[in-house]
């Protein structure tokens, strides 16, 4: 029997208390980049080396990229309710070419400081604004379609570690773009491919699918759906992870504590995110969406702000967290020369330098609270100016 469906324009709460959620633990990871004494020097997921309250600051950020990713699918769906398939796909195919110049300029001038462009990386923006090109022209086709390529792309991705693992030239940069990430030279400049986009397109196809389902009326059978599609992702990365054969290029073993084991185990690939990652990651998320589904008080008014300017509060938080970090850069005594050093990818940070791991965390929610009232106002303001169609590109 069809299910009703949803015939308001309402947003979708879960949706955006999720990607709020996301947005805010986001900042941890880079405010560890940029402030904690071991984060250009060492691996907080290298067993060897590494604290539980470490490795888990960095493990749970996992979640950012790819509940991102599958959301902005989703979000892709939902705005099929007020825009014709036509509209949907020119605004797909043009906000994710406007992402990729984005992260080429504006985010790496974030992320580096440097104006002279000396290394450039394609990360998470890069990542998701090609996935929206590759969705826009894929929503042609029937939903059916799009779900099976989506499945096909996240479940078999993994089938090239046996060719990778076995290859002993090196990968053409088109390659890599697909599929490794690596360094290229690009016209006298450094490329740095961090988010191989054919994982992530597979990704977001697969939510943009799931939007069919947070668009049915009915809250119960909505729910149901999440918890069963949930539990069965989780499912999938725990069998498959203890098999231990398919599913990520990086096997878990036996460490000398079962404590330490169990992070080996879930310690799975994000570069590029490999079945397992991404079972580990958007399994839980389906979970909080069906436990947070129409939920509204104070706490979740406050979060979903974030999730309401997601890619405003992205480069706003990029911008103050590598400001602080440049102003503690020159209370320990540096130089600007010593700032704007050629070798260095990222400007005005010296490696081996910064603070203890509680520090991290005040300063972390220091950024996210000074943010709020900067995203607040732009939420209202995008809200009270619908007609202004660019403000939907920021």
């Amino acid at each position: 029997m069809e299910q009703p469906l949803l015939q308001n324009q309402k947003r979708i709460t879960s949706v955006d208390l999720l990607r709020g959620i996301i947005m805010i633990i986001m900042a941890l990871d880079h405010t560890r980049d940029f402030f904690h004494f071991d984060a250009q020097t060492g691996s907080p997921l290298d067993l060897n080396t590494t604290t539980p309250i470490l490795f888990f600051t960095r493990w749970i950020t996992h979640f950012c990229a790819p509940v991102f990713v599958f959301l902005s699918g989703t979000s892709a769906f939902l705005q099929s309710a007020r825009k014709s398939k036509k509209e949907l796909s020119i605004f797909l195919i043009t906000r994710g070419l406007w992402l990729i110049l984005a992260e080429i300029t504006i985010v790496n001038l974030l992320l580096t400081f440097d104006i002279n462009f000396s290394f450039i990386a394609l990360e998470v923006i890069w990542a998701i604004g090609i996935s929206m090109v590759i969705l826009g022209l894929m929503i042609w086709l029937p939903f059916e379609i799009i779900l099976a390529v989506g499945l096909l792309i996240v479940l078999g991705h993994n089938a090239l570690d046996f060719y990778e693992k076995d290859q002993t030239t090196p990968f053409s940069s088109t390659y890599n773009l697909i599929h490794r990430q690596g360094f290229h030279s690009l016209w006298g400049r450094q490329l740095l491919i961090l988010y191989p986009f054919l994982p992530w397109a597979g990704l977001m196809m697969l939510g943009y699918c799931l939007g069919n389902v947070l668009r049915n009326n009915d809250a119960a059978w909505r729910k149901r759906y999440l918890i069963i599609a949930g539990m069965s992702t989780i499912a999938l990365f725990i069998i498959l992870r203890y098999i231990n054969v398919y599913g990520d290029p990086a096997p878990w073993s036996q460490q000398p504590n079962v404590f330490y084991t169990f992070l080996s185990f879930i310690n799975s690939s994000k570069y590029p995110p490999s079945l397992f990652f991404m079972c580990m990651t958007i399994g839980p998320a389906l979970l909080l969406m069906a436990w947070w589904d129409e939920i509204q008080n104070g706490f979740t008014k406050v979060v979903s702000v974030y999730g309401r300017v997601p890619f405003f509060y992205f480069l706003a938080h990029l911008f103050v967290i590598h400001l602080f970090s440049a102003v503690t850069y020159f209370m320990r005594g540096h130089s600007f020369e010593e700032g704007v050093n050629p070798t260095a990818f990222i400007k005005f940070i010296q490696p081996g330098e910064g603070v203890q791991l509680r520090y991290v965390y005040i300063i972390w929610l220091a950024v996210v609270i000074i943010l709020y009232p900067l995203c607040k106002w732009y939420d209202q303001y995008k809200t009270e100016h619908k007609e202004k169609k660019w403000l939907s590109y920021l």
